[in-house]
């Protein structure tokens, strides 16, 4: 299975070909960004496609990250991945951010459990919590920093995510320490494209994956509460 895999869902904009039968990622790259991802990702992902040598038309599926992350940054890739998938007539599959950043440590920190954070700003976090086998402990969540890290109750954890320094810094010291910080800006697009390659369609839509409502709002959306108020 060939599959092209897409994130610009938070610090990056980053874009990867896997092929399943060979094992290995035929061509990836990746720009740390915090914006600017419109203006990035389609010449991004024409210089991966060219560097792995195939044609939109001989992918079998596009994988795309849906979030939690920017509001704007997830339109961007989201759009994207539909775009290619209608245009070569395959399916578009949704994968979360969290679950992208949990898919690098887990079976490999043996049974510390994985904290995923991502910075929601205002004092919180979007998390999730998975045992060292990979099974759910805490579903996708935003709470306050305070809530996340009573995570300790799990045991000493593995903290991965671009907040993962932010847990760490407000780890109570009597608790179980972390294992290990891993505060990556943005998940491997490698595993975002594995994690593709196992995605049901019917059950991973390349939708948006909200945890609370956008900060930003639509221009149409102020407009009408001008008028009503």
């Amino acid at each position: 299975m060939l599959i092209l895999a897409i994130d610009t869902a938070l610090g990056a904009c980053a874009a990867a070909v896997l092929d399943t039968d060979a094992g290995q990622l035929l061509a990836q790259e990746q720009l740390l960004m915090k914006r600017g991802h419109a203006e990035a990702l389609m010449p991004l992902i024409a210089r991966v496609m060219q560097s792995a040598d195939l044609a939109f038309t001989s992918l079998d599926r596009i994988a795309v990250t849906v979030g939690p992350g920017s509001f704007t940054g997830l339109r961007v890739g989201i759009s994207a991945a539909r775009g290619f998938a209608l245009a070569a007539k395959r399916p578009a599959v949704g994968l979360t951010t969290l679950s992208a950043y949990a898919a690098t440590i887990v079976g490999q920190s043996g049974a510390a459990p994985v904290i995923s954070a991502i910075d929601a700003r205002h004092d919180h976090v979007y998390f999730q919590i998975v045992a060292g086998d990979g099974s759910q402990l805490v579903r996708p969540s935003v709470a306050p920093i305070d809530e996340a890290i009573a995570a300790s109750q799990f045991g000493a954890p593995h903290l991965v995510g671009n907040a993962a320094n932010i847990l760490a810094d407000r780890w109570p010291k009597d608790g179980p320490q972390p294992v290990a910080v891993d505060a990556q800006p943005a998940p491997d697009i490698g595993w975002v494209a594995w994690l593709g390659a196992a995605a049901d369609p019917e059950t991973n839509p390349a939708r948006p994956f909200y945890l609370r409502a956008p900060d930003a709002k639509p221009a149409a959306q102020l407009a009408a509460q001008a008028a009503t108020s």
